[in-house]
């Protein structure tokens, strides 16, 4: 009967300990397979390239190598806040994920003025790949963005923004009562070279360019200029950029993304780092092969300024970075460091 007892009770163990184990195997399993999902809030309209090549591509990828388990519902422009409202829309955990540009939130973090595109830095996007990635940059900002404000922070791209005018501007002087339309630290700069620069919305510039309102404008790059069909009136397109930036930016709730399980967490970080070097990539392609397009279709010609004016263009706008940096410590030290990087490859 003892003997009995015993494997009776063993028995009953047995089955306890075994229910146990498929009940927390079995909730297990649930919770790596449970779907979970996320606003992200983007400042492109849906009929931007971007929307699709840096938007969708992510949201995508995520999804797939989550197996499902990481669904990103995307949102553009206005959709849900205004585009400048996307920095505290993620940070209030309104949307668990945006896009925006990094201009927006310049009072925030100060130093990211550098990614929204200080001018005449650097002259490729490898340059400024390299000075993000390699040198601190975006790890400074990322450390100010965690800290601050809670928001992980990544670099959708390097990409250049480029002038287009009426006619060809061969030296320095040639900038002198050029009218020009401009934004931001650009439009400082460009008036500094002697131009008059003014803001006109984008909605405005094409008619603006048709009646002579201004003789030359920015939108972007090569593919800005396309989009906007600025190669109607301005058959003239001048390098080196007037800034090469990273202005678009992702923005992640860090409440939300320490809820994600560990794996999925490692997988967005390795998206938005592989995202940023293959987007950096196809953009430049993609300039490359809209102005071979636009010089075969519009007649579009390429100005390169001398190598004495570009380096004169450097030092007025150096002046501008000094004055950029007395504005906030972290801008100034981002700015010394952009500044040794720049020494260091002999670009000032």
């Amino acid at each position: 009967m003892k003997t009995k007892r015993i494997m009776k009770s063993a028995l009953v163990f047995a089955m306890t300990a075994g229910f146990m184990l498929a009940s927390s195997f079995g909730s297990n399993l649930f919770a790596a397979g449970k779907v979970i999902k996320w606003k992200a809030h983007a400042h492109y309209p849906s009929s931007s390239p971007s929307y699709q090549d840096s938007v969708i591509v992510v949201a995508d990828k995520i999804k797939e190598r989550t197996g499902g388990r990481l669904v990103i519902e995307t949102y553009t422009a206005n959709s849900l806040v205004p585009s400048k409202e996307i920095f505290n829309a993620v940070k209030r955990g309104m949307v668990q994920m945006g896009v925006t540009a990094a201009s927006y939130f310049r009072a925030q973090i100060p130093a990211v003025g550098i990614a929204a595109g200080l001018p005449y830095t650097f002259k490729t996007p490898a340059q400024a790949a390299y000075f993000f990635k390699r040198k601190g940059y975006e790890k400074m900002i990322q450390d100010i963005a965690l800290e601050k404000h809670g928001l992980l922070f990544f670099i959708d791209r390097a990409y250049p923004t480029e002038l287009v005018v009426k006619k060809p501007i061969s030296s320095i002087d040639d900038f002198k009562g050029l009218k020009l339309r401009s934004s931001g630290v650009i439009q400082k700069y460009l008036t500094s070279l002697g131009a008059a620069a003014s803001y006109i919305s984008g909605a405005e510039v094409y008619t603006s360019l048709s009646t002579g309102v201004v003789d030359g404008a920015h939108w972007g790059a090569v593919q800005g200029a396309a989009k906007m069909n600025f190669y109607d009136m301005c058959k003239y397109h001048l390098r080196p950029a007037l800034t090469v930036a990273g202005t678009d930016t992702w923005l992640i709730n860090q409440k939300a993304f320490n809820k994600l399980p560990a794996d999925i967490q490692a997988i967005v970080k390795q998206v938005m780092e592989e995202h940023f070097w293959q987007r950096t990539n196809q953009y430049e392609h993609q300039e490359a092969v809209t102005l071979a397009k636009a010089q075969q279709s519009k007649g579009v010609k390429l100005s390169i300024l001398p190598q004495a004016d570009q380096k004169k263009m450097t030092q007025i706008a150096e002046k501008l970075w000094d004055k950029e940096a007395k504005t906030d410590p972290t801008y100034a030290k981002a700015i010394n460091m952009m500044k040794d990087y720049l020494r260091e490859i002999g670009a000032l």
